[in-house]
């Protein structure tokens, strides 16, 4: 019991990890991209101060005085979009604007510029600095840089680059991008779960159905047969006898499908002794073409099982082997111990496993007969591993000469 809470509580903590892991993964990716955003800003800040101070610089320039190195310096930005202002709001110049109406690439001066144009770009310069004197508004916006011109004061504002604004966007949009990847992995995930469990509530349905199937045969044919030997006093008893192990065989399954889904409690046996118990009912009802063998040794180990469980583990493990080799062939049982676990090994003389399917045999669905539903496996797993805290797995297998599994028990 306390192992299999110690196994579902692994699960939500590793679902919570992995839910930890998406959330972390988004919050860095988002702060990586703000960070590169804040860095392209600061190197546009600086550009258009170098910009400004060219400008100036020109703008206070004597006649004979060498001026390519400035003009060099503000032909270079064809990226940022910018404007000189007057203080009265008046646009004296601008470059890098995408207007409503075409412009001719070298048309810098706003009296060039179509009335359309003109009050486009006006609304711009407005929707940044709003009513406020111009002055105050370099004051606390860094896309306002001051500029003197002699006695004048002029302003250049400048936007951010085509560039960077989609960049602005990019974290955003990858969040999304993030949270819908996630949100998909989750319902695949989820669909996944919801259709192995489908599968597993098909094939326990029809499990259950194969399981009352026999018995109820059985005691349907027990009732015809006392009809006919009514009277015959041994024939009653015979048919009795017989009809009380099949109502035994009826009470066994429902115990057993009722700890499905449970916890089931767990008593101390021994495991040698548990198994010769479990194979009473395999042995009668499987051809005489097959040999079930049973190699203990002196030595009996002491394991919690739930015993009616444990018997069904070994009846599907029978099974399985007896459908492997057709009906005729050998079963080896086998039980050992280390310092940590005891262990059952089933050997059969069957048609092998491929190695690439060693795993895909416990998966819900999976079948190999015409009209198997491929739970048997999946019970058997679950039944060793969520409720007796061991583990089952194929130990060994060839083609066309058969394979062992093998349980694992932990050692009391």
């Amino acid at each position: 019991m306390t192992r299999l809470r110690k196994l579902i509580d692994n699960r939500r903590l590793g679902r919570m990890l992995l839910l930890i892991l998406a959330v972390g993964a988004i919050v860095a990716f988002v702060l990586i991209s703000n960070s590169l955003v804040k860095d392209l800003a600061k190197q546009e800040r600086e550009r258009m101060h170098i910009w400004a101070q060219a400008t100036e610089k020109l703008a206070l320039a004597q006649p004979d005085e060498d001026i390519e190195f400035l003009l060099s310096i503000i032909s270079q930005n064809n990226t940022i979009p910018v404007m000189v202002t007057d203080t009265a709001r008046h646009i004296l110049q601008f470059r890098n604007y995408e207007f409503p109406e075409p412009v001719s690439a070298d048309t810098y001066s706003y009296d060039q510029l179509s009335p359309r144009n003109q009050h486009w770009l006006d609304k711009r310069l407005s929707s940044a600095a709003g009513d406020r004197p111009l002055a105050q508004v370099a004051a606390t916006n860094q896309h306002f840089i001051p500029l003197r011109v002699g006695i004048d004061v002029q302003y250049i504002f400048y936007e951010d680059s085509i560039l960077l604004r989609r960049l602005s966007y990019y974290p955003y949009v990858q969040l999304v991008v993030m949270i819908l990847l996630v949100l998909i992995l989750y319902s695949a995930v989820v669909y996944t779960k919801r259709a192995e469990q489908n599968r597993v509530w098909v094939g326990l349905s029809k499990e259950t159905a194969h399981q009352l199937g026999t018995p109820i045969s059985s005691l349907m044919a027990w009732t015809d047969y006392l009809r006919v030997a009514e009277g015959d006093r041994d024939a009653t008893e015979e048919a009795a006898t017989e009809m009380d192990k099949d109502v035994r065989r009826l009470s066994t399954i429902a115990d057993r499908f009722s700890k499905i889904g449970s916890v089931p409690e767990l008593k101390l046996e021994y495991l040698n002794a548990a198994i010769t118990r479990s194979l009473e009912y395999m042995r009668s009802r499987v051809s005489g073409k097959v040999s079930i063998n049973l190699d203990f040794g002196s030595d009996d180990y002491p394991v919690n099982l739930s015993m009616s469980l444990f018997e069904w583990v070994m009846e599907n493990l029978t099974k399985n082997a007896v459908d492997a080799m057709e009906g005729a062939g050998r079963i080896d049982i086998t039980t050992g111990a280390d310092d940590k676990k005891v262990w059952v090994e089933v050997s059969d003389t069957g048609r092998g496993i491929p190695r690439k399917n060693f795993k895909t045999v416990f998966r819900p669905g999976y079948t190999t007969k015409k009209r198997g539903w491929g739970l048997g496996l999946t019970l058997v797993k679950r039944i060793i591993e969520e409720y007796h805290g061991g583990r089952i797995y194929v130990l060994r297998s060839e083609p066309g000469r058969g394979t062992t599994f093998r349980i694992d028990l932990p050692k009391v």
